[in-house]
């Protein structure tokens, strides 16, 4: 109970929970409002969002009555739940507000993230569903995956007027590798990919997450992006091949053939640097370039891609010549390193404090596909 003040009243339950993040997301920009059907393939990773909750008696009955701690921002502030607002870190706001908060309890909420902020895997999706799902989990009321998903891009969507796609929401509360038919804008059929045991393994031990320096930041460039999309004529034929591509990368994983997924990626990344050029930046392409020069045999740009960012590789097979193309793009500076990234079994997942309730993940490996 560090930090709590005594008049915060008795603890009542302590609660952890963690959502992974979205990276090599093979058909991205085809999960949008303005493509209307799209198709994706993606991995869910960790490590990834971290949330403990803390319920105490609210004996002031203050209206105050959550507390957030965003740790990698080295910011806290209280917040009535009922009325979240823009003045401060909005989008915890708003998820937090999504779950109704009894007044005879406050909550000591601390949230954290290994990855640095920005880095185009989903971050704020995972967030979203780490939050929603674990105040459901602290009220006795857990939430399937669906239904996560769908409160989760209702928060930044309709609540925070933003752009979204559907993929990363979906890979948070999901898990696994996710093939996603978005058949109806924002309406899915989800498949979690139940690989054989080799694939996964060999996909994990390969697969590699690489921070290319400093935070995203392209919202002219998608602005853009988006304008030609909308108009169709040229973008629209990108877009109907990396939809076909999603399809090919599934259908690879799950003959277990790593090296035509890694093709998958390279023509995913072509695709994007076709629908413009600056959604692969000159950093990206001194990367691909030095895990070229060392066998890798896959890599695409993160997310809608830009200035910045993160990057996916599929490294060669080889472990000397990963381990040695590792250490050169350590060396390449600006900022540019490894990420530890691991594939995510589960989605998001939730336990008590004190080990004695039964863990409640968002669906399992081999679950079929539920329509969201």
């Amino acid at each position: 109970m560090s930090g709590i003040k005594r008049e915060a009243g008795a603890l009542l339950k302590a609660v952890h929970a963690r959502s992974p993040l979205r990276i090599n997301d093979i058909g991205g920009w085809t999960d949008t409002w303005f493509v209307r059907q799209g198709k994706v393939l993606n991995l869910a990773v960790l490590p990834g969002v971290e949330i403990q909750v803390r319920m105490y008696e609210n004996r002031g009955r203050r209206k105050e009555r959550v507390r957030v701690r965003a740790e990698n921002y080295g910011r806290t502030f209280s917040l009535d739940p009922d009325k979240p607002g823009f003045a401060v870190h909005p989008l915890l706001q708003f998820a937090v507000g999504m779950i109704p908060v009894p007044r005879d309890v406050r909550l000591d909420m601390s949230i954290s993230s290994s990855v640095p902020a920005g880095i185009s895997t989903g971050t704020s999706a995972s967030v979203c569903v780490a939050v929603i799902g674990a105040l459901s989990f602290l009220f006795g009321r857990p939430l399937p995956p669906d239904r996560l998903f769908s409160l989760a891009h209702e928060v930044e969507t309709v609540k925070l007027k933003q752009q979204s796609g559907i993929q990363d929401q979906i890979s948070a509360a999901y898990g696994g590798v996710c093939f996603i038919d978005m058949f109806d804008y924002p309406q899915a059929r989800v498949e979690r990919l139940d690989l054989p045991e080799r694939t996964w393994n060999e996909l994990d031990r390969r697969i590699c997450l690489i921070y290319l320096g400093r935070p995203h930041s392209s919202s002219a460039i998608h602005e853009k992006v988006i304008a030609l999309l909308e108009k169709g004529g040229g973008a629209s034929g990108h877009i109907e091949k990396m939809k076909a591509m999603a399809e090919e990368a599934r259908n690879h994983l799950m003959k277990g053939d790593l090296e035509s997924y890694g093709e998958a990626m390279i023509h995913n990344n072509e695709c994007q640097r076709a629908l413009s050029p600056g959604l692969v930046s000159e950093t990206a392409d001194r990367v691909i370039s030095t895990a070229r020069r060392h066998g890798a045999s896959g890599w695409k740009v993160n997310g809608a891609g830009g200035r910045g960012g993160s990057l996916a590789v599929l490294a060669s097979a080889d472990d000397s010549l990963r381990r040695k193309m590792l250490r050169k793009i350590q060396d390449l500076g600006f900022g540019i390193r490894t990420l530890a990234a691991f594939l995510s079994v589960t989605g998001f997942t939730a336990w008590e404090e004190s080990g004695t309730e039964e863990i409640f993940a968002g669906g399992a490996k081999d679950s079929g596909p539920p329509v969201v």
